[in-house]
């Protein structure tokens, strides 16, 4: 009996750890979450920024406005030409800003919530959830914003409860990074592995040509000797 306990007291422990590890897994997980946030008032960027750290522990960038956020997001440039499908994509500058989610406002001087939307669907940032944000419940307004693509439509003020639901978003979004990673990663490797072969295969054909020209070079020598 003595012997059963004990064996019932490591598996515990045991659990205890493997619970302590997949803690620690997720909290380091969502350290890694980068949040844009877009709101013209001040005080609703600070009330947004505080209850996503509270919730998700994550990072929270904060602009003012739509053209911000383009900017930040290395679209500006490209807003005359979002539509064209000729347009080529900023990778190298896209690629160092990496953002999770992103939240707007939907009624902001200039540029709404909306017309944001619609440009980030346009754009490469096309898969990064976007969640609308209005103290206005519109039923055309929320239907538009989700037909055009939006994960989300929030009701202001918002509630703890209302960003807890975002992190399934978060963690899609977080994994679909890192499949992209991986993918990247692989395709390079394969580069670098068909510029390997390449080499060898011209180093292989070189040293055949070597090879008949010394064997024409014997031959003529064969002959002056004759």
């Amino acid at each position: 009996m003595e012997l059963m306990k004990a064996g019932d007291v490591e598996e515990e422990e045991e659990e205890e750890e493997e619970e302590e590890e997949v803690q620690q897994q997720q909290q380091q997980q969502q350290q890694h979450f980068h949040v844009l946030a877009v709101d013209d008032s001040l005080l609703e960027r600070k009330v947004l920024e505080k209850l996503l750290t509270i919730s998700s522990s994550c990072e929270v960038t904060c602009v003012e406005s739509g053209d911000k956020a383009l900017r930040y997001l290395g679209l500006l440039d490209d807003l005359d030409n979002f539509s064209s499908p000729f347009s080529p994509p900023r990778l190298s500058q896209q690629q160092e800003v990496k953002v999770n989610l992103i939240m707007t406002d939907y009624c902001m001087p200039g540029m709404s919530g909306y017309d944001l939307l619609k440009r980030l669907k346009g754009s490469y940032w096309k898969d990064i959830p976007v969640v609308v944000m209005s103290s206005e419940n519109e039923p055309s307004r929320i239907n538009m914003c989700l037909e055009e693509g939006a994960e989300e439509f929030l009701l202001k003020p918002l509630q703890l409860s209302d960003v807890k639901k975002l992190e399934p978003h978060l963690q899609k979004s977080l994994t679909r990074c890192s499949a992209e990673i991986k993918e990247q990663e692989t395709v390079g490797f394969g580069i670098e592995i068909g510029i390997g072969i390449g080499i060898t295969d011209s180093d292989v054909v070189d040293d055949g040509n070597n090879s008949d020209s010394n064997k024409n070079d014997n031959g003529d020598l064969k002959g002056d000797r004759s």
